[in-house]
């Protein structure tokens, strides 16, 4: 990456969404490249929940050879990995114990520099919870609901777990960036389909990169003014 950064004549001190994205890049191009060498092939890493948010690096993490995640939301990850460390708690305690770390955790793309040995990303904390925004893709994509429709949905499901203006917030997010993002889902590597609810542009979607939100967005403001 610092000899990329010579040859485009990025500052290492400059930690813009270059400085992110380049990382994630170069790890993509020796990943790949190395798969080359090997006759192997590159298996993605980025899940459902993160295609529909976009929350991936063009042509980096959002590229692989054959994605076996693509169509798995991060929270039933999450459940599958915790799933997969109790079935090796008695035959390999060491592989169990590294799984559980990776539970305990926050989710980050771990791009930017550490800020006293901590995690200075936490995804959940820019993008929203993955509880929420799971849950919103589910009822849009499987039947296809309004924001209105979502919200009371979300509301009644979780609202112990969240405020009316958290879900809101994030459902807001959630329109913004699922239509700002479509571009990096029309170009997806092959992947299986899992359960109900698929992003492919081969499969379950198909959207235009240059479908408007206006008329979601317009619905969430009702809403706000409504409520708040």
């Amino acid at each position: 990456v610092e000899r990329h950064f010579a040859d485009i004549g990025q500052s290492m001190d400059d930690h813009s969404v270059t400085f992110e994205n380049a990382q994630a890049r170069e790890r993509t191009q020796v990943l790949m490249d190395l798969a080359n060498q090997r006759g192997g092939l590159v298996i993605g890493t980025g899940d459902l929940s993160e295609l529909a948010l976009g929350w991936a690096t063009y042509n980096g993490d959002h590229m692989s050879m054959y994605g076996v995640n693509g169509s798995i939301p991060k929270t039933l990850v999450r459940h599958l990995t915790a799933h997969a460390a109790a079935q090796a708690e008695e035959s390999d305690p060491e592989l169990a114990a590294v799984l559980r770390d990776i539970l305990d955790t926050p989710v980050s793309p771990e791009l930017l520099p550490p800020k006293e040995g901590e995690i200075a990303q936490r995804t959940e904390d820019l993008v929203g919870p993955y509880e929420l925004h799971d849950f919103f893709l589910y009822y849009v994509l499987r039947w296809g609901f309004g924001p209105r429709k979502v919200f009371r949905l979300a509301e009644l499901a979780l609202g112990r777990s969240y405020s009316r203006e958290v879900i809101l917030k994030w459902l807001r997010s959630f329109y913004r960036r699922f239509f700002a993002q479509q571009f990096k889902r029309s170009c997806l590597p092959d992947g299986p389909r899992v359960g109900s609810v698929a992003l492919s542009p081969r499969g379950d979607w198909r959207m235009p990169s240059d479908a408007s939100a206006a008329l979601w967005l317009a619905e969430v403001e009702r809403l706000e003014q409504e409520i708040l």
